[in-house]
C-alpha cells in the first residue's frame, strides 16, 4: 500500500534530480501550449466537468503531462468518480507530482502540480477508493494519454 498525505501549508518537495526540472518563460509556454493547455497548466484554470476527453476514457496506458511529457498516472489507477473529471487513486510514482495548499474560492484544497514543470494538473481529495482513499481529480487538458500497445 502506498501512503500519500495531503499537503498542509507548505509545498511537498520530493527529492529529485534538479536537472529534471523544466523552467520556461510565459512566452515560451504560450508558444508551446494550446490556449486551453496554457490556461489550465500555467494559469491554474479548470475545465468544465464532463468536457475533458479523458473523463470517461477507458483506454489503457500512461497519462503524461501535456507540457513536459512527465509520466504522471497509470490507467491502472484510474476510476469512475462521477465528478466529470478523470480521477486516479495514486500517481505513477510519488515523485511524479508535488502538492501545494490552494486557498482560492474561500476554501482550502490540495493542488496537484507536475513535479518537472510545475504545471497545474488538478486537486487531490480524501474521498477516493482503496488502497489509498485518495481521489486525484485531474484536468484532461493538462495530460496526454500514451496508449498501451
Amino acid at each position: 500500500m502506498i501512503a500519500i498525505s495531503l499537503a498542509e501549508d507548505t509545498p511537498t518537495q520530493p527529492a529529485q534530480n534538479m536537472s529534471d526540472k523544466i523552467t520556461k518563460t510565459d512566452a515560451e509556454w504560450k508558444q508551446q501550449l494550446t490556449p486551453a493547455q496554457y490556461h489550465i497548466l500555467r494559469e491554474k484554470g479548470t475545465e468544465r466537468a464532463g468536457s475533458g476527453e479523458y473523463a470517461a476514457n477507458h483506454d489503457k496506458g500512461i497519462y503524461k503531462c501535456a507540457a513536459c511529457a512527465k509520466e504522471l498516472f497509470s490507467s491502472e489507477t484510474k476510476f469512475e468518480s462521477g465528478t466529470g473529471w478523470p480521477s486516479f487513486y495514486q500517481p505513477i510514482a510519488k515523485e511524479a507530482v508535488t502538492e501545494e495548499t490552494d486557498r482560492k474560492f474561500f476554501m482550502k484544497r490540495t493542488e496537484v502540480l507536475c513535479a518537472r514543470c510545475g504545471g497545474h494538473l488538478g486537486h487531490v481529495f480524501n474521498d477516493g477508493p482503496q488502497p489509498t482513499g485518495l481521489r486525484y481529480c485531474m484536468n484532461s487538458v493538462a495530460m496526454k494519454l500514451e496508449k498501451a500497445q
